[in-house]
């Protein structure tokens, strides 16, 4: 599994994640520009085949426009800091291992 941090969530994260997820990174640890474009970011996931999860819902937008992938893990809690969000991300394994071999390309965190 790969997955792409958006970069409203921390970096911080990434190793916790890998442990749980396999291969994840932040946006700030690609070759995107700094700061990288929603679009981008988009196109990047798409090329790359990463899930992207993140905060911000204009990426609903991209993914009812075109499609998947990649595919969005949309988390909808608030702001919270970054212990919280590797464990809600890491208790929701399970649903987001579904995501990655079913055929919808979205997963809301609430």
């Amino acid at each position: 599994m790969k997955l792409l941090l958006d970069a409203n969530l921390s970096w911080r994260i990434t190793p916790a994640l890998s442990e749980h997820f396999g291969e994840c990174i932040h946006v700030n640890e690609t070759t995107m520009p700094k700061p990288a474009g929603d679009i981008e970011i988009w196109n990047y996931a798409a090329a790359n085949g990463y899930t992207i999860i993140t905060q911000d819902s204009d990426f609903i937008n991209f993914l009812e426009t075109k499609g998947f992938p990649p595919k969005i893990i949309l988390i909808r809690i608030g702001n919270m800091n970054r212990k919280t969000t590797e464990k809600i991300l890491i208790q929701a394994k399970q649903s987001i291992i579904e995501l990655e071999n079913g055929n919808f390309g979205l997963l809301e965190i609430i």
